[in-house]
């Protein structure tokens, strides 16, 4: 690494003086667990959002597993899911004994390719669930068409989708219910924390009581009102998923800086892509007209030639070598995501082999994220993209 220049990490969280100034008021009062900031960040990420509930909980992952369980997914069932995703997209269906039915991708978006969802639909199909990876929605009419006409639920995996909007409506507010994820590599954070999103009154309520081990009514209800003593009624089998008052003020405080931060994020994403337009070997984010894109992640495809399955493995091993360049110069980059159909829990369970899912194995292959925080400077973003085509040119 050059020692006179300081490293560039593939993202830092965007804290201050009210966050700290924040998280010391539930230390002070004493109430640290779920509380009035829990429900203070729900509202302000209901009014972002649009979204009619938003309930809080430990992460995008446990926002998942309480949509999959309100819906009764059950074992035998199948759900269809992008084959390039975190894996937890799929771990949700398999908690519940059900099967996830993997799904190629559209390799322009990344996401899950509408054109071949009809397709796996079977008789023992119950629902969808479309990733909005890295801060681009899925194309969602065709899916919304496909989940009306065969009767399906669609649960918005949205962990990387906050600021994403489709047609003039947010990520996570399309389906029966959104999940958002609030990892430090999220553009607003908690450190770790999710949230379930909701337009039905019915399911709001039952992802209060199911976040919390399936509670009548929260431990703040019961301490503020009458016969505080008394603990509820349990009426169903639910999860401990509370996230705690401590994690809810730097999110509420995070939601105040929501609009700058994404601001910041499209910026340098427009500057990335002026940077990179004229190399080839590069293909940036795509955004078609009525989206806009949140930027979660700024993600590229490796193409020093056209990918193909017959030379992705050479064209992987390049890009290896170009991102561990950048290691040396201090410069932090990732692929993009992986493709759960090449883990070896999926692929030894279900006898999933790469050809099947050639875009989502390409995507597992040659994503290249680069480095977005809102504290990173141009002077920095032009260093990366002269190494960067540095280290191609070698």
């Amino acid at each position: 690494m050059d020692s006179h220049l300081p490293p560039i990490p593939i993202t830092k969280p965007f804290f201050g003086d009210e966050e700290i100034d924040a998280i010391i008021k539930p230390l002070q009062t004493g109430w640290v667990v779920q509380g009035p900031f829990v429900e203070q960040f729900e509202k302000k990420f209901s009014n972002f959002t649009e979204s009619v509930f938003s309930i809080a909980t430990t992460s995008c992952t446990t926002a998942l597993h309480l949509s999959v369980a309100m819906l009764g997914l059950k074992p035998g069932d199948e759900v269809i899911v992008p084959a390039f995703t975190w894996v937890s997209t799929a771990n949700v269906v398999e908690y519940m004994g059900a099967r996830p039915i993997f799904c190629d991708i559209d390799l322009s978006t990344l996401n899950i390719d509408s054109d071949q969802i009809a397709s796996l639909v079977t008789t023992n199909t119950v629902g969808i669930i479309p990733v909005h990876l890295f801060g681009l929605c899925a194309d969602m009419t065709p899916v919304m068409r496909i989940a009306e006409k065969h009767s399906l639920w669609i649960v918005e995996d949205a962990a990387c989708a906050f600021g994403a909007w489709y047609y003039g409506k947010h990520a996570g507010t399309f389906g029966d219910t959104g999940c958002f994820s609030f990892h430090p590599r999220k553009s607003i954070t908690t450190g770790e924390g999710g949230m379930l999103t909701t337009q039905s009154s019915s399911m709001g309520q039952l992802a209060c009581s199911l976040r919390d081990h399936g509670a009548s009514r929260t431990d703040l209800e019961r301490h503020a009102g009458r016969y505080g003593f008394l603990l509820a009624e349990y009426e169903h089998l639910g999860y401990n998923y509370r996230m705690t008052d401590l994690q809810a003020a730097v999110g509420s405080v995070q939601m105040d800086r929501a609009t700058t931060i994404l601001e910041s994020r499209q910026q340098q994403a427009r500057r990335y892509d002026q940077l990179l337009s004229d190399y080839d070997w590069v293909r940036i984010p795509r955004v078609m007209e009525n989206y806009i894109h949140g930027y979660q992640s700024y993600v590229t495809l490796f193409q020093p030639e056209e990918p193909s399955l017959k030379n992705v493995d050479r064209l992987y091993s390049q890009r290896n070598s170009v991102m561990a360049d950048l290691e040396a110069k201090g410069i932090a980059t990732r692929q993009g995501t992986h493709s759960p159909v090449i883990q070896t829990y999926y692929a030894e369970k279900y006898g999933l082999m790469p050809e099947q899912f050639p875009n989502a194995y390409i995507a597992d292959r040659l994503t290249l994220a680069l480095p977005m925080y809102v504290q990173l400077k141009e002077e920095e973003q032009d260093r990366v993209c002269q190494e960067l085509s540095k280290a191609v040119n070698r």
